[in-house]
């Protein structure tokens, strides 16, 4: 399954549920309308995704907007990145 359909998945299944499986963690993601996407944790340890994460703490420090972790970049971007991560 590509990861964008995975991503999307999980988007629509947010309006059902609320609940986050094992081993995964849901960030808010987008620069004006933040979206919510569910990623596996083993993305924290990879190098780029770990840039997103030092963006992240410069824009907002430990207070996140949404209530979550919020990561500052496009859409696209995050999709583009967490394609790649998938394939890694």
């Amino acid at each position: 399954m590509a990861i964008h359909k995975m991503l999307r998945r999980s988007l629509s299944a947010e309006k059902r549920s609320t609940e986050v499986p094992k081993g995964h963690l849901a960030v808010y993601v987008g620069e004006n309308e933040k979206k919510r996407f569910v990623i596996p944790v083993s993305y924290l340890n990879h190098p780029l995704f770990q840039e997103l994460l030092c963006q992240a703490e410069e824009e907002f420090g430990f207070h996140h907007p949404m209530g979550g972790l919020t990561i500052p970049c496009t859409e696209d971007l995050f999709i583009d990145l967490t394609s790649h991560l998938s394939r890694a």
